[in-house]
C-alpha cells in the first residue's frame, strides 16, 4: 500500500473509493485526486487529507491512475495523459462501455490497462466491481485493482467481452431495485398504508430477501416457492407478475443497457 494512487475526475464513485481505501489501510499521503472545480479539490482535502493535484501531476507522480470521469469526456483526458504517463503505469478504466483497446491505442505502447465496472452501492461498501484485464495487464495488475476495489465491496474478474453484459445487468442493477421499490411504495398507498410505512416494509423485505439470497446458498426459485403456498396471496400476485409480462420486460430492459453499453464503445454518444 506504499504505492501512490490517483483517482482522476473525483465525484462520488471517486471518492467513496478513496474513503474505503483510507478504512483498509491506504495512507491519505500516498493517495492523490483531480476534480474539475478547485473546490471541490479542497473539499476533499479537507475530508479526506488527500492531495489535490493537477491531471499532468497525477500521470507523473501515482503508480496507479484511476479514471472515473465520464465516458464522454475520456478522450479529452487521455490526450491531456498521453504525454505524461509512462508506459510502466497501471491505468485502471471505471468509464462505461469503453474497451481497454481505447486506453491502449492513445497511451504508450505496452501500457497495462484494467477495466472495471463499479456501481452505486460503493457508497455504502456493498459494490460489485467488475474486473477485466487489457493486453499488457498482469495477474499483478489484477490482483492490485481487486485490492483497491475490494475496499468497497466485492470484485469479479471476468473476460472483456462479457464487460457489457456485466454493465447492464449489475452497473445499471441498483436502479432497477430502486425502481422496483418505488413501484411497491406506490402499490401500498393504494392499498391504504400511509408512504413511510410502505417504504419501511418493502426496504426490509428487500434487505431481509437479498441476505437470504446471498447466505442461504438456496436457488432463487427455492426461496420463492417457501413463500408461495396452494392457492395463496402470493401466487395470485405472481400470476399477475406474468400476465403482465414482467419477466420479459426486465430480459428485454437488460438487453437495451447492454446494447448502449455497446453503442458507448463504438463512439456513439
Amino acid at each position: 500500500m506504499s504505492q501512490k494512487v490517483a483517482v482522476l475526475g473525483t465525484g462520488k464513485i471517486g471518492e467513496a473509493l478513496l474513503s474505503g481505501m483510507i478504512r483498509a489501510g491506504w495512507t491519505p499521503a500516498d493517495l492523490l485526486v483531480t476534480a474539475r472545480r478547485p473546490e471541490r479539490a479542497e473539499e476533499l482535502r479537507a475530508r479526506h487529507g488527500v492531495t489535490p493535484v493537477t491531471n499532468a501531476e497525477a500521470a507523473k507522480t501515482a503508480d496507479t491512475l484511476i479514471l472515473t470521469v465520464k465516458p464522454q469526456d475520456m478522450g479529452t483526458l487521455l490526450d491531456e495523459l498521453a504525454p505524461h504517463v509512462p508506459a510502466d503505469r497501471l491505468v485502471i478504466s471505471g468509464a462505461a462501455g469503453i474497451p481497454t483497446s481505447f486506453f491502449e491505442e492513445r497511451l504508450a505502447s505496452g501500457t497495462p490497462v484494467v477495466r472495471v465496472m463499479t456501481n452505486t452501492p460503493a457508497l455504502v461498501d456493498e459494490a460489485m466491481s467488475v474486473i477485466s484485464a487489457g493486453t499488457h495487464a498482469s495477474a499483478e495488475h489484477l490482483a492490485h485493482a481487486e485490492e483497491i476495489f475490494g475496499a468497497v465491496g466485492k470484485t469479479l474478474r471476468v473476460p472483456e467481452s462479457q464487460q457489457d453484459a456485466c454493465t447492464a445487468l449489475s452497473g445499471s442493477g441498483p436502479a432497477y431495485f430502486f425502481y422496483l421499490v418505488e413501484a411497491m411504495t406506490d402499490a401500498g398507498i393504494l392499498l391504504g398504508l400511509p408512504r413511510d410505512k410502505a417504504h419501511d416494509l418493502i426496504v426490509q423485505s428487500a434487505i431481509g430477501a437479498a441476505v437470504m439470497l446471498r447466505d442461504s446458498g438456496e436457488h432463487p426459485v427455492k426461496l420463492r416457492e417457501n413463500v408461495t403456498s396452494p392457492a395463496g396471496t402470493t401466487i395470485n400476485a405472481i400470476r399477475e407478475l406474468e400476465n403482465h409480462g414482467v419477466r420479459a420486460a426486465l430480459i428485454a430492459a437488460l438487453e437495451a443497457a447492454r446494447d448502449r453499453s455497446r453503442e458507448l464503445a463504438s463512439g456513439n454518444n
